[in-house]
C-alpha cells in the first residue's frame, strides 16, 4: 500500500507566513446557531467565510506571480503540479544553495523533465516564529537556477521562507524558474520525511482567474 505524507502548513485563523503579509481571518459565514432555525427540527449547518492573502501557506507560484500577463492559476496543467516524479536535494545546513550541490544531489546527467525537485533546507521548523523570516534564511543561489532552468523539471520547491535570498530584490530564483515556465512552491514542511526519491509529490491550486499565487495542499504518495 501507498503512504501519504503531508508537505504542508495547516492554516489557521492569524498565521504568519512571510513577515509583514497579515494572518488570515477565519469566520462563520453562516453559523449553526443561525442555521437553525432555516431547517427541521435538528438538522443544521455551517458555512464558513475566510479571508486569505494568497501567499499564505505553504503555496504556488504560477508565471503570472512575477510576469504581468503571463500564465496565472486557470493556466496551470494538471500534469505539472500533480503526481509529479519526486526528488530530493539534501541542502541540510546550507544557506546559498548552488548547482554544485544540486549537481552532486541529482547527478549532472539526471533527467530532470517533468519532475518535481524538492529542496530540504531543514529551515521549516521556524515556521510560526520569528527566527523563520530572519536574513540567514536558506534559498537557491542565482547558478542552481541557471542549472534547474537548463533541465527543465516541472516544479522546483524549498522548505524555506523564500526560494530567493530575502535581501537580493531582484529575485533571480522566481525570474529565472518563473520565465521559464517552472513553477515554483514555497514554505514547504516536513520534507525531511521523504527519501531521496522514488515518491510522487502533488501541489495542486484551485483554478482562480486574476491570480498567481495561491495555497496549495502539498503531498507526496510513497510506495
Amino acid at each position: 500500500m501507498s503512504r501519504f505524507v503531508e508537505l504542508n502548513h495547516p492554516i489557521h485563523a492569524g498565521q504568519v507566513t512571510y513577515p509583514g503579509i497579515p494572518g488570515p481571518q477565519i469566520t462563520d459565514y453562516l453559523s449553526r446557531d443561525d442555521s437553525r432555525g432555516r431547517y427541521a427540527p435538528d438538522t443544521d449547518f455551517q458555512i464558513g467565510r475566510i479571508d486569505l492573502v494568497a501567499n499564505t501557506g505553504t503555496y504556488l507560484d504560477t508565471p503570472a506571480h512575477r510576469f504581468e500577463g503571463r500564465g496565472d492559476l486557470t493556466d496551470v496543467p494538471l500534469d505539472r503540479v500533480a503526481d509529479l516524479p519526486g526528488l530530493l536535494v539534501d541542502a541540510t545546513g546550507e544557506r546559498g544553495v548552488g548547482a554544485a550541490l544540486l549537481a552532486k544531489a541529482l547527478g549532472d546527467g539526471t533527467d530532470l523533465a517533468d519532475a518535481a525537485v524538492l529542496v530540504c533546507t531543514g529551515w521549516s521548523r521556524h515556521f510560526g516564529t520569528p527566527a523563520y523570516g530572519a536574513a540567514d534564511a536558506p534559498f537557491l543561489a542565482r547558478d542552481a537556477v541557471e542549472w534547474l532552468v537548463q533541465r527543465r523539471p516541472a516544479l522546483v520547491g524549498i522548505d524555506s521562507v523564500n526560494i530567493d535570498d530575502v535581501a537580493d530584490l531582484t529575485r533571480p530564483a522566481h525570474t529565472g524558474l518563473l520565465d521559464a515556465g517552472i513553477y515554483v512552491v514555497e514554505h514547504l514542511a516536513d520534507l525531511d520525511r521523504l527519501p531521496l526519491d522514488g515518491f510522487r509529490f502533488s501541489a495542486v491550486p484551485p483554478r482562480i482567474a486574476g491570480m498567481g499565487t495561491f495555497t496549495v495542499r502539498a503531498f507526496a504518495v510513497l510506495p
